[in-house]
């Protein structure tokens, strides 16, 4: 949807959302959403694991008349997928002991084993634009190495990336994995479905609004450092901070 005009709202001032509590969480998607709304968003994309877990069934009672979607870890394609039925999903803490997790595993991995790792600090990470690659931060590869490979050797050979900020890390993780198992990521899919569900919206000028709760000129410097250089483009003035 190259010609869309999108608003992007980071919650800088409160994120990761991985180590609050539920009730913390919902309560600030609600408060986001209601933002959205009021500015005249008409479909909202949960771009977050622990948020979609926690509260997009609130969100979507809250906005009846809004296209809602979130983002789920990719159990099923990474069950369907799986040669050695051993599957490893990465998470924040919060997704990792959310229900709705445990519900998706249930619904999809049959007999298909499912193991889930906290990652505790790795969104905080790419958040605030630390360094995350193995010659930069060799402490960092280490401690990434030392969650997955133990994974791979218990025969998982799917790794479900479930946070949306672990699709930067691929560059750490698939070395990792080489010739052991794939990476499964749901960033694809969720753009598919948000270009169907949001054709109407498709056609605009094509900008970028970034909004954040916090520090909004760090969106302006993440994009290169997480090379998205191609949105720079689009990007319509300053990045501006809101207070929710």
């Amino acid at each position: 949807m190259p010609d869309a005009d999108l608003t992007y709202l980071a919650d800088t001032a409160h994120v990761p959302y991985g180590p609050k509590s539920e009730e913390f969480i919902r309560g600030r998607v609600l408060t986001i959403g209601r933002h959205l709304a009021e500015v005249g968003c008409d479909t909202l994309v949960l771009a977050c694991n622990t948020a979609t877990a926690t509260a997009i069934e609130a969100l979507r009672a809250a906005h009846p008349d809004l296209t809602i979607i979130g983002v789920e870890p990719g159990v099923k394609p990474a069950v369907a997928s799986s040669k050695s039925r051993r599957i490893a999903v990465l998470a924040t803490e919060a997704t990792a002991r959310s229900a709705s997790l445990a519900r998706l595993i249930q619904m999809h991995a049959g007999e298909v084993h499912v193991h889930v790792e906290a990652c505790p600090g790795w969104a905080r990470r790419i958040e605030t634009l630390d360094p995350f690659d193995a010659h930069s931060d060799p402490h960092f590869a280490a401690e990434v190495a030392g969650k997955l490979l133990p994974l791979l050797d218990t025969g998982a050979d799917r790794i479900v990336l479930g946070c949306t900020h672990y699709s930067f890390l691929a560059t750490l993780l698939e070395p990792l994995i080489a010739g052991r198992a794939e990476l499964v990521d749901v960033d694809t899919a969720v753009a598919r479905q948000v270009a169907r569900l949001a054709s109407h919206e498709a056609h605009g000028n094509g900008r970028l609004r970034l909004l954040s709760t916090a520090r909004p000129e760090r969106l302006h410097a993440a994009l290169p450092a997480l090379g998205l250089h191609r949105l720079i483009p689009r990007i319509d003035g300053a990045a501006q901070q809101i207070h929710l």
